[in-house]
């Protein structure tokens, strides 16, 4: 039996300092288990070394930080979110986000954002932010 799976795309039009801003298409992304999906994200930005962050919002949940990429450098996954399956690398002006080996779990909402966006309770999104290192994962 197959199961269909529906990955929801914030239109997110977010402003940072400088007119610095993300756009994400609005669309829904409807896909199959096991199959590979890439949600697009494009940025506008006066800096030369950029940081986009990835988030995922299930329902009646706050957004989890999923990964993080620089221009400057590598960046990092969140620890449930393993590298394997989830994926982006910054092209110029766009940072599409890659899941692979879709699972029923990975229907959500996901954002791109150029700087780490805090909304509803911050303590339980701090403690989110750790690895299992108890390192943090903000620049």
């Amino acid at each position: 039996m197959e199961t269909w799976l529906w990955i929801i795309m914030a239109a997110l039009l977010s402003e940072c300092k400088g007119g610095d801003r993300v756009i994400q298409p609005r669309e829904d992304v409807i896909s199959t288990e096991g199959l590979t999906v890439s949600i697009d994200c494009t940025f506008v930005t006066m800096s030369t070394n950029v940081y986009v962050f990835w988030y995922k919002q299930q329902v009646n949940d706050f957004p989890r930080l999923m990964l993080r990429r620089f221009t400057i450098g590598e960046g990092d996954n969140a620890a449930e979110f393993h590298k394997e399956r989830f994926d982006a690398q910054i092209k110029k002006t766009s940072v599409p986000l890659s899941i692979q080996n879709l699972q029923l779990s990975d229907s959500a909402l996901y954002y791109c954002a150029l700087k780490p966006t805090v909304t509803g309770n911050t303590d339980s999104l701090y403690k989110n932010l750790l690895s299992t290192k108890n390192t943090s994962l903000y620049p």
